[in-house]
């Protein structure tokens, strides 16, 4: 399978990439914003089947051209999109600055949704996009102080999944998107300080590999909750 990957290089994304690497015959693509740490992570791994891209998705309406060559010099095809990428400020609704909201929706939003524009013309039959959401937007969930802004953007992700997974009817392409609940990352570190989350990224990474390879078997145009606790 050809695999691309956004927010590859820390985290849920890059146990993804080491997950998914495992299976030789697949041929993985990480993004993210870090190229030292893309770079150790496919050094790193056996089968040399990673390749990684630096693409930072709040900057990608000018980089567009770019990002579309280098996808392109790599696949011809690709068979699954994981937006895993993501951006957190902490923050009371009223005291978050209009940059700082801007730059959650880019890379929580707009940067994903304009991958996928890229990618789908790359996508056939059988092809699964995996957007990774939060259970701060998943609607009806618990929601908390200073997150407002960041599970907006999460359930922005989430809709445009129901939105794309009908347009895209006909087309053999499934859009999911998975909303995680706690998993102890920096980034649930940072929304809740102090907190142990009962999750590890390896752990939900597991899942979301498999989810990836075979979940559209079963579903498409679905925001499935996986979260064993919230937060």
């Amino acid at each position: 399978m050809n695999i691309l990957i956004s927010g590859g290089s820390k985290g849920i994304g890059r146990e993804i990439v080491r997950i998914m690497a495992a299976d030789k015959d697949n041929q993985i693509l990480a993004t993210g914003r870090d190229e030292p740490a893309l770079k150790e992570l496919a050094d790193s791994l056996p089968h040399g089947n990673v390749s990684y891209m630096v693409m930072d998705l709040a900057d990608m309406a000018s980089r567009l051209p770019s990002i579309k060559k280098q996808i392109l010099s790599r696949f011809s095809r690709i068979d699954i999109l994981i937006n895993c990428a993501g951006s957190l400020t902490v923050k009371d609704f009223m005291d978050i600055t209009d940059s700082e909201a801007r730059m959650m929706m880019e890379i929580n939003f707009f940067g994903p949704a304009a991958l996928i524009k890229l990618v789908v013309p790359l996508m056939g039959e059988g092809s699964h996009i995996v957007n990774i959401s939060s259970m701060g937007g998943f609607q009806g969930s618990s929601k908390y102080r200073g997150l407002s802004y960041y599970s907006a953007s999460k359930a922005s992700i989430a809709c445009l999944t129901e939105c794309l997974a009908s347009e895209l009817s006909g087309s053999g392409i499934s859009v999911n998107c998975l909303a995680l609940g706690a998993v102890q990352t920096e980034m649930f570190g940072t929304a809740f300080p102090g907190m142990n989350a009962p999750v590890m990224p390896e752990q939900m990474a597991g899942f979301i590999a498999y989810f990836a390879v075979s979940g559209n078997k079963f579903f498409n145009g679905k925001i499935l909750p996986v979260a064993i606790a919230d937060p």
